[in-house]
């Protein structure tokens, strides 16, 4: 197994953000067949696989938004207003994802990327942590 760690600035706003190119050039650098594990190891954010660009990425948080309102209800209540939805987002959307790599490239759909979906506006940085698997 390669693993390598790439840090993602997510900013102060809500955000999908992609890391495609990245995965991409990991696993060619790895190079042959095998699995590609992408795992955020945070509490508040997640790894999604979505059509980005073409407006899914506002979809997305727009629909988790409505589902996980930025207010006051959430017990985990220390740092920003909703801030404990942040820590509900990993059971939706997991912080882990795992692609087929073939000859070095990514066997993603035509429309996949791959993100960072975090809705924590109290932590700007984040690090993912990229695994290689394969028999070799």
């Amino acid at each position: 197994m390669r693993s390598q760690v790439i840090d993602v600035r997510t900013g102060s706003r809500e955000q999908v953000h992609d890391i495609t190119g990245e995965c991409q050039r990991f696993a060619a650098d790895c190079g042959g067949d095998g699995l590609l594990h992408v795992f955020v190891p945070h509490a508040t954010a997640g790894v999604a696989l979505i059509e980005l660009g073409a407006g899914s990425d506002r979809d997305l948080l727009a629909a988790l938004g409505d589902l996980l309102p930025a207010d006051d209800r959430w017990r985990h209540a220390h740092g920003s207003k909703g801030h404990g939805r942040s820590h509900v987002l990993p059971a939706l959307i997991p912080p882990y994802a795992s692609i087929p790599v073939l000859a070095g490239r990514l066997a993603l759909g035509t429309w996949q990327s791959i993100a960072v979906v975090d809705l924590n506006i109290d932590n700007p940085d984040r690090s993912v942590r990229l695994s290689f698997l394969s028999s070799k």
